[in-house]
Formats: C-alpha cells, sequence, structure tokens
C-alpha cells in the first residue's frame, strides 16, 4: 500500500496496556504507527511485531510530560508523512494510597503525566489537524473521570479533567473538521497496575480485591469501534457504564459503594501498620 494514502496515528504510552493492544489492533486496519512511549525498548518491540505481521509502524521515545518533545514528534510525523490522522494520547500512570499518605510530588508527577500529557498532545495535534482539516483526538480518562474515586484522589482529579478538557474541545473542534472522544474504562488488565505503587499498604492484597477486569486486546476493540462511531464518550464495560448512569441520576446510591472501598483500604492499612 502506498504509504501516502494510508491514515497515520500516533499512540502514546504504546508500549504496554491498552497503548500496546490499540498499536496492534489499528495497525491490521492499515494505519501508520507511531508507537511511543518513555519505555523506548518496550515501544520498539511492539512497532517490530507489527511489522513482523506485515504493518508499518515505528517506535519513538517520547516524554508526555515534556510539550517540547511531543510538539517535536507531532511536527515530525505530520510533516515525514503529509498528514496526521489520530493522536491517542493514553499514557498515564497512578499511585494508591490515601490522601493523607501521599506527597506534593506525587500529585505533581501524576498531573503532569496525566492530565498535562493528554493537553499537550491535544494542543499539538490540534494544530496539525485544524490545519489540514481532519482529524481525530481520543484521550484516555477512566472511569475514575466520571465517578469521585478514594484512594486515588489525584488520579480522579486527573481524570475528571482530561473528561472535561475533552468534551469542551469536541464541542469547538467539530466546526473546524477535528473529531474529539474520550475514553473512560474500568478496571483493564494493564501493566499500570503492576507499576503503581501502594502506599502503606499490601499491594497483592489490594489486587485480590480488584474486579474481575477487561483484556487489554477486548479494550482497544471497544475504542477503536466507538472511535470509528465518532462517540463522544467511550465507557466500558456494560457495569461501569451502569455505574456511571446510576452516580449521575443519584450520587448518593454509590456511597455505600465508596466508602467500603475506603473502609477495606484502611483495614489493610491498619493491618500493614501492625505487621510492621
Amino acid at each position: 500500500m502506498d504509504d501516502s494514502k494510508r491514515k497515520v496515528a500516533i499512540i502514546t504510552g504504546g508500549a504496554s496496556g491498552i497503548g500496546r493492544a490499540l498499536c496492534e489492533e489499528f495497525a491490521r486496519t492499515g494505519t501508520i504507527i507511531i508507537a511511543a512511549d518513555i519505555n523506548l525498548e518496550g515501544a520498539q518491540q511492539v512497532a517490530s511485531g507489527i511489522i513482523g505481521n506485515g504493518g508499518k509502524a515505528r517506535a519513538e521515545e517520547l516524554d508526555v510530560k515534556k510539550a517540547e518533545s511531543v510538539k517535536a514528534l507531532i511536527d515530525r510525523v505530520a510533516a515525514e508523512y503529509g498528514r496526521l490522522d489520530y493522536m491517542f494520547n493514553n499514557a498515564g500512570i497512578s499511585v494508591g494510597a490515601e490522601a493523607r499518605d501521599m506527597s506534593l510530588e506525587h500529585y505533581r508527577s501524576i498531573l503532569d503525566t496525566n492530565l498535562h500529557g493528554v493537553i499537550h498532545g491535544s494542543f499539538y495535534a490540534y494544530e496539525a489537524m485544524v490545519s489540514q482539516g481532519f482529524g481525530h483526538i481520543v484521550n484516555t480518562a477512566s472511569t475514575a473521570g466520571l465517578i469521585p474515586m478514594p484512594v486515588q484522589v489525584p488520579y480522579s482529579a486527573t481524570k475528571f479533567g482530561v473528561v472535561g478538557f475533552s468534551k469542551s474541545l469536541r464541542i469547538e473542534a467539530a466546526g473546524l473538521g477535528v473529531r474529539v472522544s474520550v475514553v473512560c474504562p474500568g478496571f483493564v488488565r494493564t501493566g499500570i497496575f503492576d507499576a503503581m505503587p501502594f502506599l502503606k499498604v499490601d499491594k497483592q492484597k489490594i489486587f485480590e480485591k480488584i474486579p474481575k477486569a477487561v483484556e487489554p486486546d477486548k479494550a482497544a476493540q471497544i475504542i477503536l469501534k466507538g472511535v470509528r462511531k465518532n462517540k463522544a464518550l467511550i465507557a466500558f464495560p456494560a457495569s461501569a457504564r451502569f455505574l456511571c448512569w446510576l452516580y449521575r441520576l443519584h450520587p448518593a446510591f454509590l456511597a455505600p459503594i465508596q466508602r467500603k472501598i475506603i473502609g477495606d483500604f484502611r483495614q489493610l492499612r491498619k493491618a500493614s501498620d501492625l505487621e510492621r
């Protein structure tokens, strides 16, 4: 296939989890994939796998916290291929802890990656897409961006920000030929949980309480289906959509669940203190 006729997608956080699955799934459509991640080796593995299966991809090292690096990548890709069809702002991190146990540095790190990183990618992709008259920005948030989540205070704050940012930008972008969607998954079996530090609790015991998770491959299929339909909000699985609907209908309905989450966490925190 002539590269000039292929669509082009940049996917941040492309080395693992949902990002990796999006790279692999989207590559099957013939789209040129730019797998961007702070973990260059992991991104290279993803790109190599796509190429080995007959697709077109390359890896780029990218720290989404650095606006100048994001701009440089987007400018380079748009210049090389003459277009940028999709920008998936998917990179994210988290810390599992009560707010009282976290430092301001935890907040800064999460905000810089999850919110500022999305803004950086959206800002420069939007410039390119408005100029060319088409394109689709897809920002990964979470159901924690629709429902307040205890023991994830800064994470939830960033995801609420991503949802509001994306929905607001979508309104402006529509008249300029640019689409904007926001993705709000529930629990997905990704590397974010493995990499996530937990403070003052046993990480393994937390994992035992996590509900059944969606596999990344399935998540990618759902996301790309929503992107094709130009959905404003792509929330899944059905249980997560139901909880979001219930919270919008009557926030107090979920208060017992939220109290149980923090109660269970505090029991584990207390047990961890006793063990020390």
